[in-house]
This record gives structure tokens, sequence and C-alpha cells, in this order.
């Protein structure tokens, strides 16, 4: 229990340093970029000392998570958090999620163990509690991709306007930025800026469909690439897209009015032996300790609850159609 204790201050102390130290670096970033736009910018003399100042700073922050990294390019999870957080919209580093999940779950274990009776309940709490950053993060994700689905169909309707208008393609990718809202701005004035750069169009529109990983995108980004090597009418294409992805959303809201009884019934499935263990947790307790104390039980109970997560996710397979 004290090794245990002794960890999670550790580990407290490791991220409090780091986010001290990141905070400082930007802070200095910042001021030194003013300076250069205000030309108050100090003379060379006076920052002789300085150098070696933030080349320490930096050592300290590469030192405090460069575990973590290691860690995570060994399991090769890393781009795929790094993926998740940028479609999530949150500008986080996978090493900053991966330690909010260790202090979730061990700020969870050691809460439970010493305040619970059963202490095995405490690594179920803790990886439980581990995975609420993550989900988090997931749910973030979610709304934000939902969010552009809902602007997109608008979008292509606006870059056909334009391009009737005389606009070029690559201009009207750059107005979506001043017209719509996030997070469909920000993904457009990225591959705008990224066109801009000297990426050819083909592979910037590529790393959006790849930052994006959307059906009416992947539609929109191979309309345009076949546009471009056969010729036609981009901004007719793009209409009857707007157009088709419109109907997708009309079919699929009607879906999920019919589905809606079948996940209600799921949900009530699952969540009733939940309810009934609770009740008798604290109706008969004694009998309710054999899932807890004895080695059976637990066999029992891991059972159980595997069974239960089994029923759910097939009775969500079910009542989920795609469009």
């Amino acid at each position: 229990m004290s090794f245990a204790i002794i960890l999670l201050v550790v580990w407290f102390c490791s991220v409090a340093i780091w986010v001290l130290v990141t905070g400082a670096l930007k802070t200095a970033d910042v001021d030194r970029i003013r300076q250069r736009l205000a030309g108050t910018q100090k003379s060379r003399k006076s920052k002789k000392k300085e150098p070696a100042a933030q080349q320490n700073l930096i050592q300290v922050e590469q030192v405090t998570s460069k575990y973590t990294v290691r860690l995570l390019h060994k399991y090769q999870v890393h781009e795929k958090l790094q993926e998740i957080l940028d479609q999530s919209g949150l500008r986080w580093h996978p090493t900053r999620l991966a330690h909010a999940c260790l202090g979730c779950f061990l700020g969870a274990y050691i809460l439970v163990w010493s305040l619970a009776d059963f202490r095995s309940v405490a690594f179920v709490a803790g990886l439980i509690a581990g995975c609420m950053p993550f989900i988090y993060v997931w749910r973030k994700r979610s709304a934000r991709l939902k969010k552009f689905e809902e602007l997109f169909p608008e979008s292509l309707e606006f870059v056909a306007r334009s391009m009737r208008a005389g606009h070029a393609f690559s201009v009207s990718l750059e107005m979506i930025h001043r017209e719509f809202q996030e997070p469909l701005s920000g993904e457009f004035r990225r591959t705008f800026e990224e066109h801009n750069l000297g990426l050819p169009l083909d592979m910037a529109l590529q790393k959006l469909a790849k930052r994006v990983p959307s059906l009416d995108v992947h539609f929109f980004v191979s309309a345009v690439m076949l546009q471009k090597r056969t010729g036609g009418n981009l901004a007719e294409i793009l209409d009857k897209l707007a157009y088709v992805i419109r109907e997708r959303f009309k079919l699929r809201g009607r879906i999920r009015a019919v589905s809606a009884h079948g996940k209600m019934t799921g949900l009530a499935l699952t969540c009733i032996p939940i309810g009934v263990a609770v009740i008798l947790f604290y109706v008969n307790p004694e009998y309710a300790k054999f899932f807890f104390v004895d080695e059976v039980g637990h066999y029992m109970a891991f059972a159980a609850i595997a069974l239960q997560l089994i029923g759910y996710a097939v009775i969500k397979k079910i009542v989920t159609i795609e469009v």
C-alpha cells in the first residue's frame, strides 16, 4: 500500500514538472516571436547565456516524457493515438493521454483499495477509471466528426456556387474557412495551406480523407481526383454529391428511428442484471460476498460480465445498420 502511494506521488511530481517546463518553453517562444514582430528584440550580447538555459529546459522535457514515448513506440500505438487526438480536435500529445490514463488508474485503485472491504474490486475500478480519458477523447472525436458531416453537404454546394461564379477550386477551399464553422473550416484551411505551400492537390485531398475518416469525404476526394484526370463539370458533380449525402442523412434518420426500440431493449437487458446485483448486495450482503471472496465466485462473476458484454455487442450489431 505504501509503495503504491509513493509511486502515485512520484508520478504526480514528474507530471507537474513536465507541465511547468513545457509551459515555460511555450511562454518563452511566444515572447520571442512578439519581440521580433514588434522590433524590440534584445541584443545578442544579453542573450549569450540564454541558449544554455533553454537547452537544459528542453533536456528536462525530453527526459520526463522519453520513456513514455519509447513505450508507445514499442507497442506501435503512438501514431494511432496521435491520429485519434488530431481527429478529436484536442491539442494533446499521446504522452499526455497515457499519463492521464495511468493517473486515473492509480488514483481509483488506491482509493478503492483503502476504502472498500473487497479489495479484489480495486483492480476492476482502476481499469474502468483508466479508460475514462480515452473514452473522453473518443467521444470528442465522434462529436467532431458528426458536426463535420452535418456541415459537409452545404460546403460542397458552396464550392459549386463559387466555381460557377468564376473562382478556382483551390480558392473555393480557402473561402470555406471564412464562411463556415469549425471543424469543417479548419480542415479545409489546412488542405488549402498545404496545397498553397507546394503540395500537389491530390496529396492534400488524400491527407484530408485520412484526417476525416468519413465515407462522404472519400466520395468527395474520389470525385475531384477523377474529374481532374478525365475532365467534366466539377460544379455539377459536387451538387449531385451533396444531394446524395443529404438523402443518405434522411435515410439514416429513418433507420435510427426504426431501430430505437431495439437499442432500448438491449440497454434494458444489459442494465437489469447490474441493478439486481446492486440490490442484492445491499439486501443480502452475506449472499453477495460469495462472488468476491470465493475463487469459484470470481469465475462466475467474470463469466457473467463477459456474457453480458457479448449479448450487448450482439444486440448492438443487429440494430446497427450502415447506410
